[in-house]
């Protein structure tokens, strides 16, 4: 079998465990030189995490097995494609690819919908359904100032 198709299906069926007991239908796995280093399946309810999506668990998994945040070289193989905080934390932690199996739109069908999420990132936060204020912002610059200057900083 395809070693692609072998992670795929891990990923599938971890989302078919997940739904079928006390999680979201949603399943991922990581995967580095040919091999699974993590995975995640959806703990948003048993966890009480709104974070904790699959692909969210098994980043942190990778980064803990890894003992880095910093994922180049891995490959992430999902159920389902992410959802725009899980391709933000991809971004983030520099994964190289990522495959998926079902798309936003069977998604939505199912009542996991992500479009106003997708909306809202392109607005101004003005805009936003959420309130946002910003306030104190030359306090907090301090915070940036020290980070730019610190010649030790570790870039991320």
């Amino acid at each position: 079998m395809d070693d692609n198709k072998k992670f795929m299906l891990r990923a599938i069926e971890l989302s078919i465990e997940s739904a079928s007991s006390d999680g979201g239908p949603f399943g991922c796995v990581i995967v580095k030189d040919n091999k699974i280093i993590a995975e995640g399946s959806n703990k948003v309810t048993s966890l009480k995490d709104p974070t904790a999506h699959g692909e969210i668990v098994a980043i942190r998994e990778a980064c803990r097995k890894l003992n880095t945040f910093n994922l180049s070289g891995c490959e992430l193989y999902s159920s389902c494609e992410p959802c725009p905080m899980c391709l933000s934390a991809i971004y983030w932690s520099h994964i190289n690819i990522v495959y998926y199996a079902n798309n936003r739109d069977d998604a939505k069908k199912i009542d996991f919908d992500d479009s106003m999420i997708y909306s809202e990132i392109n607005k101004e936060a003005k805009d936003r359904k959420i309130k946002m204020h910003q306030f104190m912002r030359n306090e907090a610059l301090e915070a940036f100032k020290i980070w730019n200057e610190n010649s030790e900083k570790i870039k991320y």
